[in-house]
């Protein structure tokens, strides 16, 4: 029989080493070592207490008591319409069917300045005849409203208190990071200055509610008659404006979205010292960059801005971008993709000389564009290349092409000033027809050179082939004004 064994100080003195060879491990390893800030607050009373004073409840008086608009619903009756998942504010006291709109709305509103300036949402006093801010003191002024920007969803107040008032300091929003605390303040349900905590949930999103969504969201509660209020960090500074949630019932379910306080600061300063929004303008159409014109372009990874089309004497052509440029960066700052650039170029000062990065066929290229005013939409002006030439017809990419004639000018509708080759019919279940190329397409250049001829277009396919320059091909077209760049595979007809 062997002899035994005491199991009990070997069983201690293993658990004892594997406890101290667990306390070493733990030391060496940062990534198991939380943040001194990180921990988590144990209240937010004094960011409340700070912030509170420059709150403002606001009350709207409609200009007519006429029915409710088309679009409101009545209470009780689910929402209709394909936005109204969004409950944009949903302060409203909407009536019955039949019944008279003789009620105000309420929302929210934060003063920036002590003078008496006031931001909140252009949704909040849209149609307004008469516009109250209730402070949290209890303090009831007349706000006159300066002006409105409906693009990113923003009005601007003034506000005659007859002495210096509590104002909120603009915080950086780029720097908030996912995970981040933060404080919604707001008048819910008309409960006014309630304070709501949550934390970034996501940055740069885009739900399609405003022209240059690039909203944070959050998981703090919103709710009705929250929109214009202020999202506000740790230190008191106001990082977003509350404006959006989705709801499949009207009330919080942690999703809300508020704008950027980086793109609202400087709307809200134009319209104190304009009276109105300057936002900057390029004057280009641009298009998204695929993996396959990313890979005929030659910058790796999908990113950046396709320049499909430039306006004529605007300030893209005067700094010398032209259609096919990608650009990359746009004053100092990563275009990420199609719906950056036009945020960016909007938020840049007008009038400003801008380095602006692009990529033009393959090489890097930085042009000094001087930022122009957007004053209202404007078409892109169709390019001009040089005056077309008939062809034969022939077939290339599972395309049938042909020169241009004033007779099939005038069936396919393409104006006089647009040069190229036709496109007048396409085979199915190639890769024109998977990427929509269909009849009546106009094709400008084949590998970013211009084309006047079907020839012209079987020459290019050859040479790309023979060269072995891309697996696919840019082919710029043209359909009722609209340009595009499109990539082919070679790998076919």
């Amino acid at each position: 029989m062997s002899p035994t064994r005491p199991a009990t100080p070997l069983s201690i003195t293993r658990i004892v080493r594997v406890a101290l060879a667990f306390a070493a491990a733990l030391a060496l390893t940062p990534a198991l070592t939380l943040r001194a800030d990180a921990a988590v607050p144990t209240g937010f009373a004094d960011i409340a207490e700070q912030a509170l004073p420059a709150y403002v409840d606001i009350l709207v008086r409609p200009k007519s008591a006429g029915p409710a608009r088309p679009g409101q619903q009545a209470q009780g009756q689910p929402p209709q319409g394909p936005f109204d998942q969004f409950f944009r504010d949903f302060f409203d006291q909407v009536p019955q069917p039949g019944q008279e709109r003789n009620v105000g709305s309420q929302g929210s509103g934060f003063i920036i300045d002590k003078t008496g300036f006031i931001v909140t949402n252009n949704h909040v006093i849209e149609d307004a005849d008469q516009i109250t801010v209730i402070m949290h003191d209890g303090t009831r002024l007349v706000a006159k409203l300066l002006a409105t920007d409906d693009r990113v969803d923003l009005a601007v107040l003034k506000v005659e208190a007859g002495r210096d008032l509590p104002a909120l300091r603009w915080g950086d929003s780029d720097t908030a990071r996912v995970g981040d605390w933060i404080l919604a303040i707001g008048n819910p349900y008309g409960m006014g200055g309630t304070v709501t905590a949550g934390i970034v949930s996501a940055r740069a999103r885009n739900i399609g509610a405003t022209q240059f969504d690039d909203l944070i969201q959050t998981d703090a509660s919103i709710n009705r008659g929250n929109s214009g209020g202020p999202l506000v960090n740790v230190n008191g500074e106001v990082v977003g404006i509350n404006t959006v949630i989705i709801s499949p019932t009207g009330g919080s379910i942690g999703i809300g979205f508020a704008i950027p306080a980086n793109l609202a600061k400087p709307i809200v300063q134009q319209i104190i010292e304009y009276g109105r929004p300057r936002r900057g303008w390029l004057g280009v159409r641009v298009q998204t960059v695929s993996d396959e014109l990313a890979q005929s372009i030659g910058i790796g990874r999908p990113r950046g801005a396709l320049i499909g089309g430039v306006t004529e004497n605007g300030p893209a052509q005067a700094g010398g971008i032209m259609a096919g440029d990608v650009v990359l960066k746009f004053n100092n700052r990563e275009v990420a993709d199609t719906q950056a650039l036009p945020r960016i170029v909007a938020e840049t000062a007008v009038d400003a000389t801008v380095p602006v990065e692009i990529n033009r066929k393959g090489e890097q290229k930085t042009l000094q564009v001087k930022v122009g005013e957007l004053v209202e939409p404007t078409a892109v002006a169709a390019l001009a290349p040089a005056q077309a030439v008939p062809g034969n017809t022939t077939e290339a990419l599972g395309m049938k092409l042909t020169g241009l004639t004033p007779e099939l000018r005038q069936q396919y509708g393409v104006a006089t000033a647009t040069n190229g080759v036709l496109v007048t019919g396409v085979q199915p279940q190639t890769d024109a027809a998977l990427r929509r190329i269909q009849p009546g397409d106009v094709i400008l250049e084949v590998g970013q050179k211009e084309v006047q001829s079907p020839e012209q277009v079987v020459q290019l396919l050859d040479e790309t082939r023979q060269q072995n320059r891309a697996s696919v091909l840019i082919l710029l077209r043209q359909r009722n004004g609209d340009m595009r760049f499109v990539a082919l595979s070679l790998q076919q007809g």
